[in-house]
Formats: structure tokens, C-alpha cells, sequence
């Protein structure tokens, strides 16, 4: 008997005479007990004495009281609650069956009929219990009894009333409310203002495990779980159970919504599709995003649209994608001049590029101007809803080219490409505008604008009202420009930003090859935004520009102190950008993500302190994607943020982010990567193999994506395939000796034992081990020590992993071990070993 029961028999003894325990959960542990003054069967739960202890005692048994209110036939209603002895406690009828959870276990798959009955009696619980804003929060099948052939649900009101009570403190205890098999997005994240929604999500996830056998996701460890989630679609119910129509299983999927607006609004609107299936009225049901992917063959988590780069590494090179494209035309019938296609070309109308414009000054003078108009129009085409307009980085990779425009909407996959031309006529700027079919390059719509020079803002504006108006024709809907949210009136200040940013790009392009020539271009732009900042003091745009300009200044510098101070004078400029106006997102990008380089660089001891400046990082560029979603590059900066918190979940949703606001991201390749890595890490495999893949496709060659290929091959997950392991390794040594790293040979080779290990072959993985030793000065980090660790632990010899981790210590700072966090999956294994907190704290 434990001294729990028996504080508990004392302290209830006027009351309840308790017989033995139940079980328990996560949040209780559950007695029978005999209800003395009603002489009936009860069961007490009595919350753990870890939550108990974190919770508001009068506050949680005041919030429980709203949950004594349910009365319906398929709630388990609550008899009694209280505080015994410091023991929070509420008390409920003793069921005389099982659990939903015990009835699966046995049946394994339950008829449609049955799981219909189950899941429309707790949507009608549910549907009650939302009218009074209580939400379950944890809807899953042990929180089911089956009694009498009937669903009743158990424990309404609890998980919101310990929520309630707990707050801060119990966020500091680490326990979740919920349970992650069958959690919503919104509730594992931690969002506030969960609303029935979340229960809906759950009882889709339920109703998914009653039809098919098995939870919706499986994951190794309960992150991992929530991240699947978040991110991926479950297999498709038909493909498990070919019995089951497609109505039935849209219905599961819209519950099943990634995000709460897409699902039911309410449980009855659930329980309206389930009795309407019955009555074959399930048509009218909209079509949940699984099933619409399913319908265009879309599955799993890999991008379904071609990035245009793929597409360039495929023919041998610019001149034979165009005739290849030709082909395609001939192929396929040409339409008529000023017509559209009748064919479905699979170019969307709707996707447009707007190619930057041709300067037509005799010297050329007019690009700076000829430039901003382009990009101004980008920029406010992109704001326009129902339209998907190609970034300035996805258009800028395809300048001077020399393709046709019909080649250059296949390769961005735009059906509308807009085409320009500036021509300077006395003191006045002739801009001609055209808009083209993005298959036939057949004319849709033309115009010349002419305003005087001095009035550039004018002529910019008219642009984008012309362009708009050929959209407005060529789709047939209405295309309004909005108001621009950041901009000026004056002119002058116009024309010295786009004068700057032109030199801050031709700066760029000269850092490798005369470093001291783009040192000073990026002054003399700095300069010319200064001069625009104080023409125009309510803009913030020239002055985030200089912070920009800072910004790039550090990677020139010639000491670390140098780049310091020029990364901190970038900070300044932010601060002030975002004091003229706060919701300029990408002021907030630029603090935050120089903040973060600051961080990395470790410019003080004081951990305090460089605590503060990643809290501070992450908050700006939280701030930046949420006045700014479209920013791609802020993305990519606070998924590797998380990344360093060791909050893989929100850095791989913030990479998805990077990938999915712009798909032309100059640094594409290594958001690719951060997919890649943090997959591997959440033990999510089939997801980082299909970034892995394709990053190795977009980029061939890049070292990293051979070396993340072999990676693959030393878990559980691939198979053992030590041929290939040998040929990637192979790749790798050549790849790094064109780069003159021996280091990453010697690497790859070591993995290359891992495979081995893998294959069970542990002779041969420890000769490769043996043999792969790094001359002195090749690997002053001891970075293969650690590799071999890894080698070690896979063949379970532990001793000598710990040993080789103790000598990668003494070198390093550490490893990512700690006793105190979730393990990496390579290191678990450790767990256990004595020696292992020695190591993990050393």
C-alpha cells in the first residue's frame, strides 16, 4: 500500500471508502472507491502531486465546477472535487466496461458503422460542451468508456481547469496538456486561445485510428511526433482500407486540418457531415487540402512545384531549354496574336513575372532609375490578392540570359510575364509597358506612359495602374494596387535610394575580386541613402538601407573588432528605422539577424547577456515575418535561431516558411540543407532523405548534399547499401580536395565505416576506423573522434565511444550532449552508460 493511498484514505474517510487503485495517466492517478453516503461505486483521481503542486488550488476547484454543469448522455458527469490534505482530487462514476483504447486494442479495425456511432456521439458531447466554452483538450481513446454499446467521454473540463490554475508555473513544470498522438498544431505550440477546434482535430485523429487500425502519425520520441503534426498528411485512410468511400474519409481530413479555419467551425457542423454521409448528402462537403492533393498526385512533405533552377540543370544549357520550348510549341499549335491558349498549358495566368525593364539611355545613365521602377512594381504587384508574382531574386537570376520570354515563364512557371522599356526624351521619361502570354508570347495588352523626369514617383505610380489594368482585362477580375504602406513623396529621395542600391549591388559583385573598390562603393552608397534619409525623415527605408550597407561592410572588415562595431552601427540604424515606423518588417529583419550574428560571434562573456541578445534576435524576427510574411530571408535567419535554441520543430517550420514565401532565395541551397538537418535530427528520415534528394538535384555537386546522402546511410531507416556508401564517399574526397580540405575525405570515409557498421559487417567498419587518422594539424578539433563515437556506438561498444567523446571534449567546448534536454538519437544509446553524465557535463 503506498503512503499516497493511505494519506488519501485518511483525509476522505468520512466520505469514501477507497478499495485499490485503478491506474493512471499523465496527469492522475485513478482509485476505486465506495461513495459511503450514495452507496455506489466511484472513481477519485487524484492529480499528481508534481501538478498539484504547481496549481492554484482555489482556482482549479473553482474552474472545475463549470465541468459539474455538463449534463448529456454521452459526458461522464462530475460528482465531487476538493482538496484532501493538500491532494487535489475530483471524483466521477465507475464505469462498468473499457475504454475506447481497450476495445481498439482488442478489435484492432472497427466496421464503418461503429466508428461512425463513436465519433458522432462525441462530436454531439463535444458540441455541448463548447456552448460553454469548455474545451477537452485532450480527446483521445483512453479518455473514451464504452458502456452499453455507447461512447461516454470522460474528464471534461479537467485539462482546461488545470490550465487555468497553472499558468506561468505550469509551463515551468514542463507538462503538457494533451497528449501528442493526437494533439492539434495550434495546442502543441502553445498558442492561448485554443477554442473547440483543437477537440475536433483530436476526434479526427481518433476517428482516423478507429478506420484504419492505427494512429494517424508514429513517431520515436514525442517531438518528433508533434512535428509530424504540424508538418505532414497522414497516409490516405483508402490506401490502408479500400472499403472505406472517399466521402467518409473527407470528412476525416477536414477535421484533421492542419489549420483550425479549415476544419469544422463547430462540432455540430461534424456531426451534421457524419449523419449527412449516412444520408448520402456528403457531397456538399468542401474537399479537405489531403483529398485535393491526392487529386493532383501531390504526397508526403517534398515541394510539389519545380523550382526553376532544376529545370536549368537539366539541358545543356540556356540555348536548349529555348529550343526545347519551341518544340513544346509546335507540339502543342500556336494560338493566334492576342489570344489566349485554349490548351491547358499548366502556366497559371495568374503567377506573373515582371522582367526588369530595358534602359534605353545612349550611356546607360537611366538604370538606377529603370531599376527601381521594376522593383517598385514587383513590390506592389505583390500585394495584390490572387496574384503570385515571381520576387525580384527569382526574375534577377534570369537577367541577361537571353532567353525568350516564353523559355523564361517556363523556367519561373508563370503564365503572364509583364516586359518594359525606359527611354529618357528631352527632361521627360517615356516608359513603354507590355503584358505577354507566358506560353505563346502572344501581346495581351500595351501602354506608354510619359511624365517629366523630376516626377518619378508619379510615373511610378502610373506604371503599376497601367499594368494593373492590362491584369484586370487578361484574368477577368479586379486587380486593385493598395497603398503603398511605406514609401515617400519626394522624388529626390526616390532617386538617391535606387542610386544606392544600385551601387550597394555592384559593390557585391566586385568583394571578391577588388575588395577595396567595393569597400568604398558601399560608402559612397551609404552616403547617398544618408542624404535620402534627410531629405525625407519620416522614410524609413533609406535608413534601413545604410544598416544593409553596415551590414555587408562587416565582411570586409579587417579585425574582428572592425566588425563588430560595424555590425552594431547596423543596429543603430534599425532602431532608428523602426522608430520611424515600427511596422517596417524588414528593419526588424535586419536588427534580428544582425543581433543573431552578434550572438554567434560571442561578443561578451557575460551569458546573461549573450542570452539577451538571442531573446532579443528571436523577438525581432518574429516581429519582421509578422508584419512581413513575404520575407523570406528573415525566415531563413530565425529557423537556424531555433535551430542554435535546439527548438528543431520551429526551425524546420521556419525553413518550410523560407522555402515557401520565395523559392528563388539567393541562399537557397543551405535553407535546403536546414530542411535536411533538422529532420535528421527530429528522426523524421523520410522527410530529410527528400530534402537531401532534393538539394543534391537542384545543386549537383554541392559537397554538402553528397555528404548528407551518406549521412542517410548510417541509420535504421536506410538500407544497407555499402557500395554506394563507397561511391559517395568517393564524391565527397574529390569534392573536398577541389576545396583543399583532406579533412572531409578523411570524414566521409569514416561514415563510410558507419554504413559497414550498419550492414552488420563490424570487422570491416573497425579496419576503415583503423585505418582513417588524420596527419597532425589536419584535424585540430578532433572532429573524427567524434565521428568514431558515433561509428562505436552503433557497433554497441560504448566504452570506447565514451572514451573518444572525453578527448573530443578536452578539445572542444562540447558535443551537444547534456543530461538536462532532449538526446540526439546518436548519442541515446549513452544514456545509461556511468560514465555518461561525467562526459555530458565535462
Amino acid at each position: 500500500m503506498t503512503e499516497l493511498l493511505e494519506k488519501l484514505r485518511a483525509a476522505l474517510a468520512d466520505h469514501y471508502a477507497i478499495e485499490r487503485e485503478l491506474g493512471e495517466g499523465g496527469m492522475a492517478i485513478v482509485y476505486l472507491a465506495q461513495d459511503i453516503k450514495h452507496d455506489r461505486h466511484v472513481a477519485i483521481k487524484v492529480l499528481r502531486p508534481e501538478l498539484s503542486a504547481s496549481l492554484g488550488h482555489d482556482r482549479f476547484l473553482r474552474e472545475i465546477k463549470i465541468a459539474a454543469k455538463l449534463t448529456h448522455p454521452h459526458i461522464l458527469p462530475l460528482y465531487d472535487s476538493g482538496d484532501a490534505d493538500g491532494m487535489l482530487y475530483y471524483v466521477m462514476p465507475f464505469v462498468e466496461g473499457e475504454s475506447l483504447a481497450d476495445y481498439m486494442a482488442r478489435e484492432k479495425q472497427l466496421s464503418i458503422d461503429e466508428a461512425l456511432q463513436i465519433t458522432r456521439e462525441v462530436a454531439e458531447a463535444l458540441s455541448l460542451a463548447h456552448s460553454f466554452g469548455l474545451v477537452h483538450r485532450d480527446i483521445k481513446p483512453d479518455n473514451v468508456m464504452m458502456t452499453g454499446g455507447h461512447a461516454v467521454v470522460a474528464d471534461f473540463g479537467i485539462a482546461l481547469a488545470i490550465d487555468h490554475a497553472g499558468g506561468e508555473k505550469l509551463t515551468q513544470t514542463g507538462m503538457a496538456i494533451g497528449t501528442p498522438a493526437y494533439m492539434s498544431p495550434e495546442q502543441s505550440q502553445g498558442e492561448t486561445n485554443i477554442d473547440g477546434r483543437a477537440d475536433i482535430y483530436s476526434l479526427g485523429c481518433m476517428m482516423y485510428e478507429m478506420l484504419v487500425g492505427q494512429i494517424p502519425f508514429t513517431a520515436p520520441t514525442p517531438m518528433a511526433m508533434i512535428a509530424r503534426h504540424t508538418m505532414d498528411h497522414p497516409t490516405p485512410i483508402s490506401i490502408m482500407r479500400e472499403s472505406i468511400p472517399p466521402d467518409l474519409e473527407n470528412i476525416v481530413f477536414v477535421a484533421m486540418e492542419k489549420t483550425p479555419a479549415d476544419r469544422f467551425r463547430t462540432a455540430q457542423h461534424m456531426v451534421d457531415a457524419l449523419k449527412g454521409f449516412e444520408q448520402g448528402t456528403t457531397t456538399k462537403l468542401r474537399q479537405s487540402a489531403m483529398m485535393q492533393q491526392r487529386a493532383t498526385g501531390m504526397h508526403g512533405a517534398a515541394p510539389a512545384a519545380q523550382p526553376w533552377w532544376k529545370k536549368l540543370a537539366l539541358p545543356a544549357g540556356a540555348g536548349a531549354l529555348a529550343v526545347a520550348a519551341t518544340v513544346l510549341v509546335l507540339q502543342l499549335g500556336f494560338a493566334g496574336e492576342g489570344a489566349r491558349l485554349s490548351i491547358d498549358t499548366g502556366l497559371d495566368p495568374t503567377s506573373v513575372a515582371v522582367l526588369y525593364f530595358e534602359d534605353l539611355s545612349r550611356d546607360r545613365s537611366g538604370a538606377a532609375v529603370t531599376d527601381g521602377l521594376t522593383e517598385e512594381l514587383i513590390a506592389e504587384l505583390s500585394t495584390v490578392s490572387g496574384l503570385n508574382v515571381i520576387s525580384r531574386n527569382g526574375v534577377a537570376q534570369l537577367r541577361g540570359s537571353g532567353l525568350a520570354t516564353d523559355s523564361i515563364a517556363r523556367v519561373l512557371e508563370t503564365g503572364s510575364v509583364v516586359t518594359g522599356t525606359v527611354e529618357p526624351v528631352g527632361d521627360r521619361l517615356r516608359v513603354n509597358v507590355r503584358l505577354l502570354d507566358g506560353f505563346s508570347r502572344a501581346e495581351l495588352g500595351r501602354t506608354e506612359v510619359e511624365l517629366p523626369a523630376s516626377d518619378i514617383l508619379a510615373l511610378q505610380d502610373s506604371v503599376a495602374a497601367s499594368v494593373a489594368g492590362f491584369l484586370r482585362q487578361s484574368l477577368g477580375e479586379e486587380v486593385r494596387i493598395r497603398e503603398r504602406r511605406a514609401g515617400t513623396s519626394d522624388d529626390g529621395a526616390w532617386m538617391l535610394v535606387q542610386r544606392a542600391e544600385q551601387l550597394r549591388g555592384d559593390a557585391f559583385e566586385h568583394e571578391e575580386d577588388d575588395p577595396e573598390r567595393a569597400v568604398q562603393m558601399y560608402l559612397e552608397a551609404d552616403s547617398l541613402a544618408a542624404l535620402a534619409a534627410e531629405r525625407d525623415r519620416d522614410w524609413a527605408e533609406p535608413v534601413v538601407l545604410r544598416g544593409w550597407i553596415s551590414y555587408d561592410l562587416a565582411f570586409l572588415a579587417e579585425n574582428r573588432q572592425q566588425a563588430i562595431e560595424r555590425r552594431e552601427s547596423a543596429v543603430r540604424l534599425a532602431s532608428e528605422a523602426i522608430a520611424r515606423d515600427q511596422t517596417y518588417g524588414d528593419a526588424h529583419h535586419l536588427r534580428g539577424r544582425t543581433g543573431y550574428v552578434l550572438y554567434r560571434m560571442a561578443t561578451t562573456p557575460d551569458e546573461r547577456e549573450q542570452d539577451r541578445l538571442l531573446e532579443d534576435a528571436r523577438t525581432d524576427l518574429e516581429a519582421a515575418v509578422d508584419h512581413d510574411p513575404t520575407l523570406a530571408n528573415a525566415w531563413y535567419a530565425l529557423s537556424n535561431l531555433h535551430y542554435d535554441r535546439d527548438d528543431n520543430i520551429s526551425a524546420v517550420m521556419a525553413a518550410r516558411e523560407a522555402y515557401e514565401s520565395d523559392r528563388f532565395l539567393s541562399n537557397m541551397n543551405d535553407n535546403i540543407l536546414q530542411l535536411y538537418r533538422t529532420h535528421y535530427d527530429l528522426e523524421q528520415f523520410d522527410d530529410a532523405d527528400q530534402w537531401c534528394s532534393e538539394g543534391a538535384r537542384l545543386f549537383p555537386g554541392n559537397l554538402l548534399f553528397v555528404e548528407c546522402q551518406l549521412f542517410m546511410l548510417i541509420t535504421d531507416w536506410a538500407d544497407a547499401d555499402v557500395d554506394r556508401a563507397w561511391r559517395l564517399a568517393a564524391e565527397v574526397d574529390s569534392l573536398g580536395r577541389e576545396e583543399h580540405d583532406e579533412l572531409v575525405g578523411l570524414r566521409a570515409r569514416m561514415w563510410v565505416a558507419g554504413a559497414l557498421a550498419r550492414a552488420n559487417m563490424p570487422d570491416s567498419a573497425r579496419a576503415v576506423m583503423a585505418a582513417t587518422q588524420a596527419e597532425p594539424g589536419v584535424d585540430p578539433d578532433l572532429q573524427l573522434a567524434s565521428d568514431e563515437a558515433v561509428i562505436r556506438i552503433i557497433l554497441e561498444e560504448y566504452d570506447e565511444a565514451i572514451g573518444l567523446l572525453r578527448r573530443y571534449n578536452a578539445a572542444n567546448r562540447g558535443h551537444g550532449l547534456s543530461t538536462d534536454r532532449d538526446l540526439h538519437w546518436w548519442w541515446r544509446p549513452l544514456r545509461d552508460h556511468p560514465e555518461f553524465r561525467a562526459v555530458a557535463g565535462s
